[in-house]
């Protein structure tokens, strides 16, 4: 029988350390229903002891229809001062009303001495009266021993003393934190060992990316006899982070053989990563092992062509097992299989040995050498195979366009005016904008309105602009990247010239062209 690890998810509590992350009261309820979607055992809310998001957070997510994940509280150990039934942290924990409950408590001497500055046996006597206390009121008790690594580097004997305490209490399961993020894999697996050797408890781990070894740790304690994991998704967390789920997951399921989530939750982790990064107001991490959208993506010719002819030449497991999908780059590094496979993904059928597929190749190869960048900009790319195959719509013709800035009463103001053929009418229209761009998309826009309603849909999204050569100053050439949406997806083009405003213009006019050819 496959070996059940239990997943503890923490990214609501210890995530919501990370620099840049405040998460509103229902953004927390909203990734609490996506983790027990994906299968997580246990969801960290918050410490309720610590402020009233997080109190008002578990009074809601008591009505939560949760279908396998249970809600866990944190806190730590009753003060030195305070008997357990009479300490306010603790108090606050059974208010939260969690069937599960995660306190901490200090397994090295150093925190002892001087962080609570109690004496080593008065350390011992709050870990166990607080787990004991606890028990009685019917709670599931996980208790983190924290700085445990560290600590039993140190001080071994009492490092394993505070854990025994806790056991002795009832606690349901003792987690071993790498507080710091300093340890090593070798270190955390021989360390877990030992526990495993001494203490009867489940052993669970939770690791901090300090020495970017986080995953490594949690993996290498799982080995050692752990069948608990701590950790938070896309690897949240204060400094470092913590180990990051996104890795762990599939490093135990797929490379381990043990079992902590079952094939149709695994395949939603890729989804569930880019909605916390959404939440979270974060960039994703396109280079994120497994789930980054980089992940699975080939731009080297022989890649391509070897992933084509059996996917684990350059592929460690199928992408799709994690939702994820394997994506090809078109570059000057690319060769005749970028090409086919990207055609292919288009509906388009190329034979390898027609001049047109080397053609195509030569320009994309001659358009990157003049600064274009398709790696970004897949829909320029996607208008650029369609022209050479003879599957490309030519929608409208520019006559021409002229844009004016002008300052009016100390404000800036931009307008654009173009003459467009479409469908051998001749439009003229104006427009004004925040600034040229985005009066000449206006225009734009105006001008072929009436004649395709359906791009009152889309709009631009972001717009960025590199320049290429910086050593010719003003006269520098630059690359102008707009991404624009609608209700189905985003899509990226690109354009390059010496003028910001042509650059922007050949950028825009593929949004456009790639909005109307979808439809």
């Amino acid at each position: 029988m496959t070996k059940k690890i239990f997943l503890y998810d923490t990214t609501l509590r210890d995530g919501a350390q990370t620099e840049g992350i405040s998460y509103s009261l229902e953004d927390k309820l909203a990734i609490t229903q996506k983790l027990d979607d994906l299968g997580i055992d246990y969801i960290e809310g918050g410490w309720p002891g610590s402020n009233p998001k997080d109190i008002l957070y578990f009074q809601k997510a008591k009505k939560l229809k949760l279908k396998h994940a249970k809600v866990a509280a944190f806190g730590s150990t009753r003060h030195a001062k305070n008997k357990a039934e009479k300490d306010p942290n603790l108090q606050a924990l059974i208010v939260a009303g969690t069937p599960v409950v995660t306190i901490f408590g200090k397994s090295w001497d150093l925190h002892v001495k001087y962080a609570l500055r109690v004496s080593m046996e008065d350390n011992l006597a709050m870990i166990y009266d607080s787990v004991k206390y606890l028990k009685k009121k019917g709670k599931e008790v996980i208790y983190d021993a924290e700085h445990f690594f560290d600590g039993f580097k140190d001080n071994p004997e009492y490092a394993i003393r505070t854990l025994q305490m806790a056991e002795e209490a009832g606690a349901d399961c003792l987690v071993l934190c790498d507080t710091n993020g300093g340890s090593l894999p070798f270190e955390v697996e021989e360390i877990v060992a030992n526990v495993v050797r001494i203490v009867k408890s489940p052993i669970g781990i939770h690791a901090h990316n300090d020495a970017d070894t986080a995953v490594a740790n949690s993996v290498s304690a799982v080995k050692a006899g752990a069948i608990h994991v701590q950790g938070t998704i896309n690897g949240l967390g204060e400094r470092c982070g913590n180990g990051n789920l996104c890795s762990i997951i599939p490093a135990l399921n797929l490379k381990m053989g043990l079992e902590a989530l079952n094939q149709k939750q695994l395949a939603k982790l890729t989804a569930v990563s880019r909605y916390i990064s959404e939440v979270a107001n974060m960039v994703p991490n396109d280079h994120q092992p497994y789930v980054g959208l980089s992940a699975f993506t080939h731009k080297a010719g022989i890649h391509v062509s070897a992933v084509e002819r059996k996917s684990e030449t350059y592929e460690h497991i199928a992408p799709e097992v994690v939702g994820n999908h394997r994506r090809v780059l078109v570059s000057e590094l690319s060769g005749k299989s970028n090409i086919l496979f990207l055609a292919q993904k288009l509906g388009l059928e190329l034979d390898p040995n027609k001049p047109e597929t080397k053609e195509i190749l030569q320009t994309v190869k001659e358009l990157e050498h003049e600064g274009y960048q398709f790696e970004a900009a897949e829909a320029s790319l996607e208008i650029l195979i369609k022209k050479a195959t003879g599957h490309h719509k030519k929608f409208f013709d520019l006559k021409g366009f002229k844009v004016i800035v002008e300052r009016r009463n100390e404000e800036l103001v931009s307008e654009a005016t173009i003459k467009l053929f479409v469908g051998g009418e001749l439009v003229h229209v104006a427009a004004e904008g925040d600034g040229p761009v985005n009066a000449l998309d206006s225009a734009l826009r105006k001008g072929l309105g009436k004649f395709y309603p359906q791009l009152a849909e889309m709009h631009l999204v972001d717009y960025k602009v590199r320049v290429l050569n910086t050593g010719a100053a003003t006269a520098a050439k630059v690359r102008v990247l707009i991404e624009s949406q609608d209700q189905d997806k985003i899509w990226a083009t690109v354009g390059v010239s010496e003028n910001i405003i042509e650059a922007s213009w050949k950028a825009l006019v593929d949004s456009i062209e790639y909005k109307l050819l979808k439809k």
